[in-house]
């Protein structure tokens, strides 16, 4: 009886355990000393969507991308009976919709040599939240600057412009050769100054139902008639997405830049690439406003991918800040601006590049219409 109860307790312990490991809300696996699967908790079935039966029928390095990080960490484990922590490693594969950025901890297993124990950390919701900020931030860091260029310099480009137009009437061919290049510098600090003076307006915006589709074809038709003319531009979209409430102007605007950028990146490459539009309803992307309690579903995304070079890596952290470009003639503030612009109104604004693959994802709230009292 009790060699029984000896027998029977491990079994019964090693169900609990599985119980427990399966209600972390991180996803965890387990592999054996050649790589293959021994243990998959329920978030990592969803992570990999893939159930535990046929994760057990793969190696670890079938599961995620070739030369992933995450092999060379399981060996260095091993050999040193230590655990790791990495921090910001891509798993993501095609199967699991491609960059997936995880914070890893991978530990030994003591009692069971040569098995290892990963716990996969998405960093997902916690990049957009911090990316939202950051764009946030560059934003207003950008608004006493632009209010103090548009007062001190505008009023005295004036002056100049118009003593040069002054002058103009009593000067040789070659003299006001040179007061029309005054005037022509001067339009174009105001022209910029003018830019950045649209970071200083933080008025409310006017807002109205918007269907982005409209947006997103007249966008397209004014860049395949100019900027983009030669280039693709095709279109995936989801036809029941439902309004945006939002300023068209606005919108047009910010796809405008986002369109023109793809392009001029192509075009850089000798111009044989796609623009790709895309449109999708993305149920339980939640975001905390600042200062309250209150969530806002961000469930509608928008997308602008292209097909160019892509972005250098040391450039994304900062590729919406101002003055932030890799155009010779760039002034850098397109994406500055597009950031701005979707924060006053309630979304969110990030950006993927990687395998010659770009990718800007705008995530908006969703228009609710209000309800009619009966009488």
């Amino acid at each position: 009886m009790i060699a029984r109860s000896a027998k029977t307790l491990p079994q019964r312990e090693a169900t609990e355990a599985d119980i427990l490991l399966s209600a972390l809300p991180d996803p965890l696996l387990t592999v054996d000393q050649d790589g293959r699967v021994l243990f998959a908790n329920v978030a990592a079935e969803g992570f990999f969507q893939t159930s535990t039966l046929l994760l057990k029928r793969h190696t670890l390095a079938e599961l995620v991308p070739f030369a992933s990080p995450l092999l060379a960490l399981v060996e260095q484990v091993r050999q040193t009976g230590a655990s790791i922590r990495e921090y910001a490693v891509d798993v993501g594969t095609p199967r699991t919709g491609g960059e997936r950025l995880v914070d890893l901890q991978v530990a030994p297993v003591p009692e069971r040599a040569g098995v290892v124990m990963i716990v996969l950390q998405p960093r997902s919701m916690a990049h957009k939240i911090d990316r939202q900020l950051t764009h946030r931030n560059a934003a207003r860091s950008v608004t006493g600057m632009a209010s103090m260029l548009a007062h001190e310099i505008k009023n005295p480009l004036s002056g100049i412009r118009g003593a040069a137009q002054l002058l103009e009437p009593g000067l040789s061919d070659e003299d006001r050769a040179l007061t029309r290049l005054i005037c022509e510098e001067t339009d174009r600090i105001c022209t910029l100054v003018d830019q950045m003076e649209e970071f200083a307006d933080e008025r409310p915006v006017e807002r109205a139902p918007v269907n982005i589709h409209a947006v997103l074809d007249h966008v397209k038709a004014v860049a395949l008639s100019g900027f983009a003319r030669g280039l693709k531009i095709s279109e995936e979209y989801d036809p029941s997405l439902p309004p945006v409430l939002a300023n068209r102007d606005q919108l047009v605007q910010v796809f405008m830049n986002l369109v023109k950028n793809a392009a001029e990146a192509i075009k850089s490459e000798g111009g044989s690439g796609d623009i790709i539009l895309s449109t999708a309803f993305r149920p339980g992307m939640r975001l905390k406003v600042p200062g309250t309690s209150e969530r806002v579903t961000l469930p509608l995304e928008y997308c602008v991918h292209d097909t160019g070079p892509g972005i250098p890596e040391e450039l994304m952290p900062h590729l919406f800040d101002p003055f932030v470009t890799t155009k010779p003639s760039g002034k850098g503030l397109g994406l500055a601006l597009v950031a701005k612009i979707i924060r006053d109104h309630g979304g969110i604004v990030e950006c993927t590049s990687q395998d010659g693959r770009t990718t800007f994802r705008i995530l908006m709230p969703m228009h609710h219409q209000p309800r009619r009292e009966e009488g």
